[in-house]
């Protein structure tokens, strides 16, 4: 899903890295494969990658070790497949969050960032598992992160179009990890305590953004 605003540095040219053996040309194939890549959520979720195997990626969607591999040549390859269809997920909700972005408040933008990965990644609970993964990420894995940057700097620059365009820039990696740290902060802590500790990520976060877009 490509973005319907502009983001900065974004190119279309990726390594087709997670390409599946063989494409599925008809419904029945394409079903086959959604089968396989919500099998395989369920088991890198609950697994996560290491521990995982095609066989119980294959058992759990009550397809056969030769159907899996008929799409999929590795491991690897289904992990990658899964986060491509994933990641248009987030890139629908961040590029909905850059629509509002002009009309927001800065707290209210804040807010928003605060919770965009919580609420993303409760929907997808692989993600985090597949894309933070030991070891080096595979090229496409390494082009996400950057996009999300990217993205995050495209709903500053709609947000706050007057704003100095290089320390935008600057704010938005930072803004990224504070929304990854929100995720974190769920992977540690639970309940009420969570929740308290969320609103005080949420309340650094509107904080930096007021003190960084006071002039807008």
């Amino acid at each position: 899903m490509s973005s319907a605003f502009p983001v900065p540095g974004d190119s279309s040219s990726t390594v087709d890295d997670a390409a599946p053996a063989r494409a599925p040309r008809r419904a029945r194939g394409q079903l086959r494969v959604e089968a396989l890549l919500s099998a395989a959520a369920e088991v890198f979720a609950g697994k996560g990658f290491d521990a995982a195997t095609m066989t119980e990626i294959a058992a759990q969607s009550q397809s056969s070790i030769g159907s899996l591999y008929q799409f999929f040549r590795t491991k690897e390859a289904v992990a990658d497949a899964l986060i491509r269809q994933q990641v248009d997920a987030l890139w629908s909700r961040m590029d909905g969050l850059a629509e509002r972005a002009p009309v927001l408040s800065t707290a209210e933008l804040g807010h928003a960032l605060a919770g965009c990965f919580v609420g993303f990644r409760a929907d997808h609970p692989s993600f985090a598992t597949l894309v933070e993964r030991p070891g080096p990420p595979s090229p496409f894995v390494a082009s996400v992160r950057r996009k999300v940057r990217e993205r995050v700097e495209a709903i500053l620059v709609r947000h706050a179009p007057a704003a100095d365009r290089k320390m935008l820039h600057a704010m938005a990696p930072v803004v990224q990890h504070a929304m990854k740290s929100a995720v974190q902060l769920r992977g540690d802590l639970e309940g009420a305590e969570f929740k308290a500790a969320l609103r005080e990520l949420d309340a650094m976060l509107v904080g930096y953004l007021t003190a960084r877009l006071s002039a807008r």
